[in-house]
């Protein structure tokens, strides 16, 4: 299963997480947010990090020409849309030659339906709790309404994961592609801890 890690903006814990080598690592472009990380991060420090991390730009609501910016500026490797993204940006972005995440927040009267628009121009779903802010609620949702997604898209499991209920992860369907962790895995907003994400990541590799 694989692991992402969001919220990253404090140098020297990004070092130190990129040293467990998650596969994706997320940084959050989108001003409002507790984890915004414009004039934390460089671009030199992104390119620092191994080639097998790939960096992920979370948007909300941005313009696709606002987004390629940042991309061209980060050399990202992925785009996650946060917000009421239509399937016509989402396209936009998938033509800047990054992957794509599309998230959609999932509450009880959620219709996975909703994705279907998104299969064409998204390479991945994200499923977080549905909450006051965009993403880092740091809930989980019923895990169970999950079977109502029937699209083949791989998909990442976000919202409140950490150490105690990752451990019921193997109870999900359909199994998700990989697991988006923040909150949950956080000192204050935007530092990590880092002992705990390497229980983490030995805990995904016997997934795997």
């Amino acid at each position: 299963m694989k692991v992402k890690v969001c919220g990253m903006r404090n140098p020297e814990n990004i070092r130190q997480v990129a040293a467990l080598n998650p596969d994706y690592m997320g940084f959050i472009f989108y001003e409002p947010s507790k984890r915004y990380a414009e004039g934390h991060i460089t671009p030199e420090l992104l390119q620092e990090l191994p080639q097998s991390i790939k960096k992920v730009g979370v948007f909300v609501n941005a313009s696709a020409e606002s987004i390629a910016g940042t991309v061209a500026k980060y050399n990202l490797d992925v785009v996650q849309l946060h917000g009421r993204e239509t399937p016509k940006v989402c396209a936009a972005v998938k033509d800047l030659g990054v992957e794509v995440i599309k998230v959609f927040s999932v509450g009880d009267a959620f219709a996975f339906e909703n994705t279907l628009l998104y299969e064409s121009c998204a390479d991945y779903f994200l499923f977080d709790t549905r909450g006051k802010e965009y993403g880092g609620n740091g809930i989980p949702f019923d895990w169970e309404l999950l079977t109502g997604n029937l699209s083949p898209k791989p998909y990442f499991l976000s919202g409140g994961l950490n150490l105690e209920n990752v451990k019921h992860l193997d109870k999900v369907r359909p199994t998700p592609f990989g697991i988006d962790v923040n909150s949950g895995f956080e000192k204050e907003p935007g530092l990590k801890n880092v002992e705990e994400l390497e229980r983490l990541m030995a805990e995904s590799k016997i997934r795997n």
